[in-house]
C-alpha cells in the first residue's frame, strides 16, 4: 500500500515538474517571436542590393536580409573581392552582376511595395538585421523567385534552413537553364 502511494506522489511530482518546464519554455520562447499585430507586414523603403533592403516594419525603419540566398555585391568591398576570387569573374564583373540583380529585384519590390515577412529560427543576425523569407502581394516568395530566375546563389546559415533544399534545386535549375546572371555563364 505504501509503495502505491509513493508512486502516485512521484507521478504527480514529475507531472508538475514537466508542466512547469513547458510553461517556462513557452513564456521564454514567446519573447523571441514577438511580432507586430499587423501580421508581419512591412513596406519596402529602399533596395540596397538583391538580398538586403530597408523596410518599414512595426512603425520603424529596419534593415532586412533575405534568408537562404546571396546576390552579388553592388559596391567594392571585402565580400566582393572574396566573391570574385571564388568565381571565374573579376571584381568589376561581379559588381556589374550585383547591379543587374538589384535592378531586377527593384522591379519586383519597388519603394512602397507591401511585403509579408516569414521568420525562421533566428529573427536577427549578428549585425542586428531582420532575417526573413519575404512574400510579395501576389503570394510568391521573393527569396525563391530571385534564385529561380538566376539572380542569386543559395547561402545557408544554420539554424535558418527551412527552405534550403528548395533554394538548391531552384539554383541548379536556373544555372542549367542559363537564366538571369547565368545566361552568359560558361557552364
Amino acid at each position: 500500500m505504501i509503495k502505491k502511494q509513493f508512486f502516485s506522489v512521484k507521478r504527480i511530482f514529475w507531472f508538475l515538474l514537466i508542466a512547469a518546464v513547458l510553461a517556462a519554455g513557452i513564456t521564454f520562447f514567446s519573447d523571441f517571436s514577438a511580432e507586430p499585430a499587423d501580421g508581419k507586414k512591412a513596406r519596402v523603403v529602399r533596395v540596397i542590393d538583391g538580398d538586403t533592403y530597408i523596410i518599414n516594419y512595426g512603425g520603424r525603419e529596419e534593415k532586412l536580409r533575405l534568408i537562404g540566398i546571396d546576390t552579388p555585391e553592388t559596391r567594392a568591398n571585402r565580400k566582393a573581392l572574396k566573391d570574385a576570387l571564388d568565381s571565374e569573374h573579376d571584381v568589376e564583373t561581379m559588381l556589374a552582376m550585383g547591379n543587374e540583380s538589384r535592378e531586377w529585384v527593384r522591379t519586383l519590390v519597388p519603394a512602397g511595395a507591401e511585403i509579408t515577412l516569414e521568420f525562421d529560427v533566428q529573427q536577427r543576425d549578428k549585425y542586428g538585421r531582420l532575417l526573413a523569407y519575404v512574400y510579395l502581394e501576389n503570394g510568391e516568395m521573393l527569396n525563391e523567385k530571385i534564385i529561380a530566375e538566376g539572380y542569386a546563389s543559395p547561402m545557408t546559415y544554420p539554424p535558418n534552413i527551412r527552405y534550403q533544399q528548395l533554394f538548391t534545386v531552384q539554383y541548379q535549375k536556373a544555372r542549367y537553364e542559363k537564366k538571369g546572371l547565368w545566361k552568359s555563364s560558361g557552364d
